[in-house]
């Protein structure tokens, strides 16, 4: 599965450099020489466009103050830098290693809450992980019931994350699985 990371912008001059949109946190290492990238157009390719590239290499960038200026080795000149224009470039995503402590949002989904101060109850199924500035926080989706609630994913509350047998377990302090019911 690839990931969107940039749209080529207006040409930048007669040599084939193209403004970038970005849609990545990494552009060094993605517009790096030699990064092939691959090329979608989302409307269609151009009228009378002919033999536009499928893929695109990486042959530099700079920066124009905040605006990413890049190189291809197909895109030699302004007129085909036109061309070019509109077109999405996709990258495979990065394999980023995680912590012991991380986890990633697909890892979670469907896993099932269990409260261990509760002769192991289960809560609910892990709809979410919603990345917070203070902490993260996982959404259940309770057994039972239509409601959610947000518990915060901190060790002192979520001690465990077993994924050999699909179940978080909890310690969750009184009444915070309680907030937002109707009583």
């Amino acid at each position: 599965m690839s990931v969107r990371i940039a749209r080529i912008g207006k040409p930048h001059g007669v040599r084939g450099e193209v403004t970038v949109q970005l849609f990545t946190d990494d552009p060094e290492s993605r517009f790096a020489p030699g990064s092939v990238l691959s090329v979608q157009w989302p409307q269609g390719k151009p009228d009378g466009a002919t033999g536009l590239p499928e893929s695109l290499t990486a042959s530099g960038f700079r920066w124009n103050k905040k605006v990413l200026i890049a190189r291809f080795e197909e895109i030699t000149d302004r007129n085909r830098a036109e061309e070019m224009r509109g077109s999405q470039l996709f990258a495979e995503p990065h394999e980023v290693e995680l912590d012991d402590d991380e986890w990633h949002q697909d890892d979670l989904l469907g896993l099932m809450a269990v409260d261990t101060t509760r002769e192991d109850r289960e809560v609910g199924k892990v709809t979410a992980l919603i990345s917070g500035a203070a902490q993260d926080l996982l959404e259940l989706e309770l057994v039972g019931e239509r409601r959610r609630i947000l518990i915060p994913f901190v060790e002192e509350i979520v001690p465990e994350v077993d994924l050999e047998t699909g179940r978080v377990l909890l310690t969750p302090p009184a009444g915070l699985l309680d907030l937002g019911s109707e009583e």
